[in-house]
C-alpha cells in the first residue's frame, strides 16, 4: 500500500496498445516529458493510460443518465494506477472546426467582448438596450437575416456557368451540370420543354439563356427518352433545376468533398450586401465601444486591439473599466503564447493544430485550477523556436499554480526544461512499449538504447555531415503577391534543389507556399478550366513551365471514418483481394476480388456491417463498442474467412504491421513497392488495417508521401510540404529527409514550410518570412543559403539557424 499522501503517479500493469506491462512512477507538480520514436507506445501511456483512467474515473461520480451525453474513451488496459489527480487533456484535434468557430469562440474571448457591448456600449438616442446574444453572430438574435450570420454569399454568373457559349446544350455548354445520368436528364427536359438543345449557347434568346441558368421554377414533365439500338427505355416524369440552383443545393448540401469542390468552382463568394460581411443585424452595428463597432474591433490583431481597450478602460465607467480589465488579462495569456496576430474574427478552419491547442492553453491559464494533470500533445508543434520561450514560461506557470503538466513532446529544447523525463522505445511497434529511463533528463546520458540520448545529449566527436549545396536548374518567379498578410511580395522559388521557407507563426509561410505557389501551379495543370485561384493571388509568374507535375502534402486525415486505413489509401488493399482471388479455393468458389472487401456486402460480415464491432446500448449507461459477436472483430463471413493466403486469412493479412507484411509478400513486386516505401518513411510499425481515424497528422503526411515515391515518376515533380517534421521524433526526422533529398538528388524540387533548424539547416535555399506574425510580418526579409540567412540582422530565425549551424 502507498501512502495517501504519496507524491507519485503510480502505473501497474499497462498494456495499452504496444505497451508491454510498463510500470513506471512519475512524480506530480513536475514538467515530465514523455519522448520516445513515433509509435513507441509514448502517447499510449499519456493519454491512452494516465488520462484515460482519470477521465473514467471521473465520469464514475457523473450522474449515469449525464454520461450518455459525453464522448468517453473507455477504460484503458492498466492493472492499477495510484496517485493519480483529477486530468485536463490538450490534444492536437485533427479533425476540422467548423466554419462559425473562430479565436472568439475558442478562447471564449467573444463572450467578453460582446458582454463588454451590451453593458457598456454606446446606443444610439432612443434605442434599446441589447442582450449580449444580439451581437453574436451566431444566435437567431443576432446573426444578419440575408447571409444567416457566415458574412458572405455566394454568387454565379452566365460566363461561370458556361465557359464556351460556341456548344450546344446537349455538346455540355452548362459546365456546371453534373456529368453522366443527371446531366443527361436535365438535357433531355429541357428538350421536352421546348428549348433547343443543339444551337449553340450563344444563339439562344437572352430570356431563355436567364431562364435555363436562373430560374427557380421546377417543371415536372414526362420525358421520352430517344431508345438507343438493343435498350427499352420508358418515359419517366423529369423535374428541371437550373444550373444555378444545381450548383447551391450542391455546394451546400453534398457530403462529398470532390463535388462540394467542384460546385465551387462554379461560384462567386461576394461580402453580403446587407450586413457589408459583419455577420450581424443593424440594430447591433449601430452600437460602438471607443468609436468602434464590434466587428471592427473583433477584426484587429489581439495586440492592436489590447491598445484600444486599455485606452478605453482607463477613464470610463467602473463597468467598462471592469469588463476591459478581464478582456486585457485574457488576451495577454494569448499574446503570451506568442498569437498576438491572430484577430478574434479569424476562422477556426484557417488555424494550425498547434495554433488551436495554444488557443486552448491559454484558456486553461485562466482557469485557475490547481492540483490537476495537465496531458498536453505536443505543444510545440508549428511554433518558431522564438516562440517557445514563452511556451515554456506558461507551463512554468501551470506547474507553479500547483499542477503537474505531462506532456508528449519531441523538441529537444522542451525536453532539457523537464523535471522529469520518461523516455519509452526503443523502437516502434512490437519493438517499443518500454520505459526506458524515469528519472531528470541527465540519467538519459546512461540508457545507450535509447534512440533519444543521442540528441539530448549530441557528441562532439560525431560533426554532422556536411552535404555540397546544390545549384538551381531554373527559378520559379511569383511578383506581386497579395493574401492575407502577404502584400505586394515578389518571391523566387529555386527548381532541382531543396527549400526550406521559415518564419515564425502567422508570418505567411503556408499562405504563400501553400496557397499562392500552390494555386498557380494547380491552375496551370488544370488549364483553361480553372477557377484561377492562384493567379488572382499574384500580378505574374514565371517558370511553370518548367514543372510537370504538382504534390502537396498536408496533414490532413487520409479518411474520416475507421473504414479507411492504411491498405486501402495506399492502394496496397487492391492487390491483397487479387492476390487472395487467384487462390485455388477462391477460383474454386468463383470469388473474385470484391469478396475481400469489408465495405461491400458479400464477403464483409452482416452483423456488423464489416466494422468488425457493433454498439451496445445501456440503458442509462453510455453506449459501448463490444467485438461483433459473429465475427469477433474479424470483418468477413466464416465463408471468406475459409480462404487462405499461404496460411493467412485476409483479416490475419489486414493485422499485420507493415514490417511483418514485408516479409510475407517478398516476391509479389505490386505489394513489395507500396511497402518498402513504407519502411522507407519510417511506418513500418502500423497495421495494414489500422484505421485512418487513429493516425496522426504527421503519420497521414507520410502515408501520402509514400503513396507518391510508390509511383511512376513522370518528368519534373514539384513536391510542397507543410512542416512534415510534426510529430516526428528527431530520429524519425532523419529518415524522413533522406527520402525527401533522395527526391531533389532524382532531379525533383521539394520545398517545405519548416520550423525545425535540422532541416532548415540541411536546405540548399531558405526563405525566411517576417519579421513578426499578422500585420508585423508577410515580408520576405532574408533568401540564400542556410549560411547566409543565419547572418541576416532582421530575421527572427537567424539565430537559432546559427546555433544549428555552430557558427
Amino acid at each position: 500500500m502507498h501512502s495517501p499522501h504519496d507524491p507519485y503517479v503510480r502505473v501497474r500493469g499497462a498494456r495499452e496498445h504496444n505497451l508491454q506491462d510498463v510500470n513506471v512512477d512519475i512524480p506530480r507538480d513536475t514538467l515530465t516529458v514523455f519522448t520516445g520514436v513515433s509509435g513507441s507506445g509514448k502517447s499510449s501511456l499519456a493519454f491512452g493510460t494516465i488520462y484515460a483512467e482519470a477521465q473514467r474515473r471521473y465520469f464514475e461520480s457523473v450522474a449515469p443518465y449525464a454520461r450518455r451525453l459525453i464522448h468517453q474513451v473507455g477504460a484503458p488496459a492498466v492493472g492499477e494506477i495510484t496517485g493519480l489527480p483529477p486530468a485536463v487533456s490538450l490534444e492536437q484535434r485533427r479533425s476540422a472546426p467548423g466554419a462559425r468557430s473562430s479565436v472568439g469562440t475558442v478562447t471564449t474571448l467573444s463572450n467578453s467582448l460582446r458582454m463588454l457591448f451590451s453593458r457598456a456600449g454606446e446606443y444610439p438616442a432612443g434605442a434599446e438596450r441589447l442582450d449580449s446574444d444580439a451581437f453574436s453572430p451566431n444566435t437567431a438574435a443576432g446573426a444578419c437575416p440575408e447571409c444567416h450570420g457566415l458574412g458572405r454569399i455566394h454568387r454565379t454568373d452566365e460566363e461561370l456557368l458556361v465557359p464556351d457559349p460556341s456548344l450546344s446544350i446537349r455538346e455540355g455548354a452548362i459546365a456546371a451540370w453534373p456529368r453522366a445520368w443527371q446531366g443527361k436528364n436535365l438535357r433531355d427536359v429541357l428538350d421536352t420543354l421546348g428549348y433547343d438543345v443543339d444551337r449553340p449557347w450563344r444563339e439562344l434568346a437572352a430570356k431563355d439563356r436567364e431562364w435555363i441558368l436562373f430560374t427557380d421554377e421546377q417543371p415536372v414533365v414526362t420525358v421520352h427518352p430517344v431508345r438507343d439500338a438493343g435498350r427499352i427505355q420508358r418515359p419517366y416524369q423529369g423535374t428541371y433545376m437550373s444550373a444555378r440552383r444545381y450548383v447551391l443545393h450542391t455546394f451546400a448540401d453534398t457530403k462529398s468533398r470532390t463535388l462540394r469542390a467542384k460546385a465551387e468552382r462554379f461560384l462567386t463568394s461576394v461580402p453580403c450586401p446587407v450586413c457589408g460581411g459583419s455577420r450581424l443585424r443593424p440594430e447591433a452595428m449601430a452600437v460602438t465601444f471607443a468609436g468602434r463597432t464590434i466587428a471592427e474591433l473583433a477584426a484587429l490583431p489581439l495586440s492592436a486591439l489590447a491598445e484600444v481597450l486599455t485606452g478605453a478602460g482607463a477613464g470610463g465607467e467602473e463597468t467598462a473599466r471592469v469588463l476591459t480589465g478581464d478582456l486585457l488579462a485574457r488576451i495577454g495569456t494569448v499574446t503570451e503564447l506568442g498569437l498576438g496576430y491572430l484577430s478574434l474574427d479569424r476562422t477556426a478552419p484557417t488555424l494550425s493544430s498547434g495554433e488551436l491547442q495554444r488557443l486552448r492553453l491559454a484558456t486553461q491559464l485562466r482557469s485557475g485550477l490547481f492540483g490537476v494533470v495537465y496531458v498536453l500533445d505536443e505543444p510545440s508543434a508549428g511554433l518558431h523556436p522564438a516562440d517557445t520561450e514563452s511556451l515554456l514560461g506558461v507551463l512554468g506557470r501551470l506547474k507553479e499554480a500547483g499542477n503537474s503538466v505531462f506532456v508528449v513532446e519531441h523538441q529537444m529544447d522542451v525536453v532539457r526544461r523537464a523535471d522529469w523525463l520518461v523516455d519509452v522505445g526503443p523502437l516502434a511497434g512490437e519493438h517499443g512499449g518500454r520505459v526506458l529511463h524515469s528519472g531528470p533528463p541527465e540519467g538519459l546520458a546512461e540508457v545507450p538504447e535509447s534512440a533519444t540520448r543521442r540528441f539530448l545529449f549530441p557528441s562532439e566527436d560525431e560533426p554532422e555531415p556536411v552535404r555540397e549545396t546544390r545549384t538551381p536548374s531554373g527559378w520559379i518567379r511569383l511578383s506581386g503577391v497579395e493574401r492575407h498578410n502577404v502584400r505586394g511580395v515578389d518571391a523566387a522559388f529555386p527548381l532541382g534543389v531543396f527549400t526550406a521557407v521559415t518564419g515564425v507563426s502567422g508570418s505567411g509561410k503556408s499562405t504563400l507556399v501553400g496557397q499562392v505557389l500552390a494555386g498557380v501551379l494547380a491552375d496551370r495543370e488544370a488549364g483553361e478550366e480553372a477557377a484561377g485561384a492562384g493567379e488572382q493571388f499574384c500580378a505574374s509568374a514565371s517558370g511553370l513551365e518548367a514543372v510537370d507535375r504538382l504534390v502537396q502534402v498536408d496533414q490532413k486525415p487520409i479518411g474520416r471514418t475507421p473504414r479507411s486505413n492504411l491498405a486501402t489509401y495506399t492502394g496496397l488493399f487492391d492487390t491483397v483481394r487479387k492476390l487472395f482471388a487467384r487462390t485455388e479455393t477462391a477460383r474454386e468458389r468463383g470469388y473474385t476480388a470484391g469478396r475481400f472487401s469489408f465495405n461491400v456486402s458479400g464477403g464483409r460480415c452482416e452483423t456488423c456491417q464489416g466494422e468488425g464491432f457493433v454498439s451496445v446500448e445501456l440503458l442509462f449507461l453510455p453506449s459501448t463498442y463490444a467485438p461483433c459477436p459473429d465475427c469477433h472483430g474479424a470483418r468477413y463471413n466464416p465463408e471468406t474467412l475459409e480462404v487462405t493466403l499461404r496460411g493467412l486469412t485476409v483479416a490475419q493479412v489486414l493485422d499485420l504491421t507493415v514490417e511483418s507484411a514485408a516479409d510475407f509478400f517478398s516476391g509479389t513486386p505490386a505489394a513489395e513497392r507500396a511497402l518498402t516505401t513504407l519502411l522507407d518513411v519510417g511506418l513500418g510499425y502500423l497495421r495494414l488495417g489500422q484505421p485512418a481515424t487513429e493516425l496522426s497528422g504527421g503519420e497521414a503526411q507520410r502515408i501520402k508521401l509514400a503513396s507518391e515515391l510508390q509511383r511512376t515518376r513522370r518528368g519534373h515533380t514539384l513536391y510542397l510540404l507543410d512542416e512534415p517534421t510534426t510529430g516526428l521524433h528527431p530520429a524519425d526526422v532523419e529518415v524522413l529527409m533522406r527520402q525527401l533529398h533522395g527526391l531533389v538528388d532524382a532531379h525533383n524540387t521539394v520545398v517545405v514550410v519548416e520550423h525545425d533548424m535540422a532541416v532548415v539547416a540541411g536546405a540548399d535555399h531558405v526563405i525566411d518570412l517576417g519579421p513578426g506574425g499578422g500585420d508585423r510580418g508577410g515580408r520576405i526579409v532574408a533568401t540564400g543559403t542556410p549560411q547566409e540567412v543565419a547572418r541576416s540582422a532582421e530575421s527572427r530565425t537567424a539565430p537559432y539557424l546559427a546555433k544549428t549551424l555552430g557558427s
